[in-house]
């Protein structure tokens, strides 16, 4: 398909901006961390397990801290510290913390304490590094299938079951699995430990559940000859956390964006963008593809008044996940397909989107939403949209495209509901494979028109959210039309400012020379 005829000047002044933008929020929010960094931190240096309460020990270890009036120093070394002067492994500190044994103080020996605790994370960056070698290994072994990826969800809060739908969905089609998180897991401070069988309308994201998934969708992949990719979601107060668990166990994506949580979930503002940073630097460092969230804005905004937000938005996470070392095809920027049916040339405003999303992100690994807000519990008319949906997706090259499914508004998808699903988009991207190259847009026509003035509005909203700052355009309801402020939210009280002696190893592995770029 030729391209629309965009103002390359506009987007770079859009881009521009959002760079600043993004700069602001790291420039004020860098002095700080967070006790989902810090556990994090103590996660990716070995410590695991629950205690007799069935309370994680990573929280029981930064909550000791936190009593201390120690976090602030930073816990991987003082953690370290302990474990040279006791003569005890990581998860043997943990355990005594736990049980009231051991009283953690600063180091006698703060350089020897920073080497090793820097010792074990390059042990763990190690790992990291194994596990997306296996994964390129995989891929070039078994092939994956071409653009744009069949992503399909499975949700029956018990992890086995999600197994067994999982491997049926690959075997019909499928080449990227969400597991959606059991309901309200976003706003628990702590990760549930173990395989779990009793989520509500999901499965909690737990590492064990991670590992089970990832092993069975490797050999569903091997059985079928095609990478499969196992996705799942670190927003919420554990984003960190959850972000290292995934790349623990080789995830290949996940939902990670820099204000979903404060928007939908009222999750403190401050508290999102720390444990992004670090969360997505994890994601980076993993080679896994993030997922945004700009689509959910349509669920409360309208999609045709609104499509500047979403365009905004993607800019700044685009310069949020380069802070954070994503290259541009780990970011998966969403948008979705969510234009009143109603409407008048809906169709031709939907592509216009799509395309001038796929234009200014020519290089992003995007993701594309089906409709949902518009879903009425008509089948044939929802599996009408979803037809549409796919031919947008198709002919505009999007990358990850989530199935629209016909029961949307009604139930959670059946087994049969999502062989329908996949049976629609494959004959549409089959059947119309090539035909972005064989079709062009009218120039000055209604669909170029379209895309200038919303690329037009974007560039005025991120000029006005750059004088104004960030916290203060959510605070306005700038996105989906919810207004969140700078204190409000959940977990505020996990937000500890650093000592100028602060200290975390994986910054520095995972981002070496971060200071000075950013600065440059």
């Amino acid at each position: 398909m030729s391209h629309l005829a965009l103002d390359q000047a506009q987007i770079d002044r859009a881009r521009t901006a959002a760079r600043r933008i993004a700069h602001q929020v790291y420039d004020d929010m860098h002095h700080f961390t967070t006790t989902a960094v810090e556990r994090a931190t103590l996660r990716l240096m070995g410590v695991d397990d629950v205690d007799d309460n069935q309370v994680p020990l990573p929280n029981r270890l930064v909550s000791h801290l936190q009593d201390q009036g120690l976090l602030q120093h930073g816990a991987a070394a003082i953690v370290a510290g302990a474990m040279s002067t006791h003569g005890m492994s990581i998860q043997q500190v943990a355990q005594a913390v736990a049980d009231g044994q051991l009283i953690l103080q600063r180091p006698r020996d703060d350089a020897a304490a920073r080497q090793k605790a820097s010792a074990m994370a390059e042990h763990m960056c190690a790992h990291i590094a194994r596990h997306r070698a296996t994964r390129d290994a995989a891929i070039g072994e078994t092939g994956e299938a071409p653009t744009p990826w069949l992503y399909l969800i499975v949700a029956t809060g018990n992890i086995y079951e999600d197994i067994t739908q999982a491997c049926a969905a690959a075997e019909q089609g499928a080449d990227i699995i969400a597991v959606i998180r059991s309901t309200g897991q976003s706003l628990l401070d702590y990760v549930p430990y173990g395989a779990t069988t009793e989520g509500f309308g999901g499965t909690y994201a737990t590492q064990e559940n991670f590992k089970l998934m990832r092993a069975a969708l490797d050999e569903v992949g091997r059985k079928i000859g095609r990478y499969i990719r196992l996705t799942n979601y670190c927003s919420g107060l554990c984003m960190p956390e959850i972000a290292a668990m995934g790349a623990m166990e080789r995830l290949d994506m996940m939902l990670n964006d820099s204000m979903y949580g404060i928007i939908f979930r009222d999750i403190n503002m401050q508290r999102t963008f720390i444990d992004q940073f670090f969360s997505r630097m994890v994601n980076g460092y993993a080679g896994i593809i993030i997922n945004t969230g700009e689509d959910n804005y349509l669920t409360t905004a309208d999609a045709y008044e609104a499509a500047h937000t979403v365009l905004a938005s993607q800019l700044i996470n685009e310069q949020f996940a380069y802070l954070s070392g994503l290259k541009p095809d780990q970011m998966g920027l969403g948008h979705a397909f969510e234009i009143n049916p109603g409407l008048d040339n809906g169709f031709l405003w939907e592509l216009a989107h799509a395309q001038l999303v796929r234009q200014v992100f020519p290089e992003a690994c995007l993701k594309y939403m089906p409709p949902t807000k518009h879903m009425t519990g008509n089948i044939f008319k929802g599996h009408v949209q979803d037809a549409l949906f796919n031919v947008v997706s198709v002919l505009t090259q999007q990358n990850i495209h989530l199935l629209g499914m016909m029961t949307e508004a009604i139930h959670t998808p059946f087994i049969q509901d999502r062989f329908l699903a996949i049976q629609n988009a494959k004959y549409v991207f089959g059947t119309m494979r090539d035909l972005h190259a064989e079709i062009s847009f009218t120039p000055g026509g209604q669909i170029e028109r379209r895309a200038q003035q919303v690329l037009a509005e974007t560039t005025e909203l991120l000029a006005q959210i750059e004088q104004t700052g960030l916290p203060t355009a959510i605070a306005k309801g700038t996105f989906a039309d919810i207004s969140r402020t700078l204190t409000g939210g959940k977990g505020l009280d996990g937000v500890v400012a650093k000592s100028n002696d602060y200290f975390n190893p994986f910054p520095e592995l995972m981002l070496p020379g971060m200071n000075e770029e950013r600065a440059s």
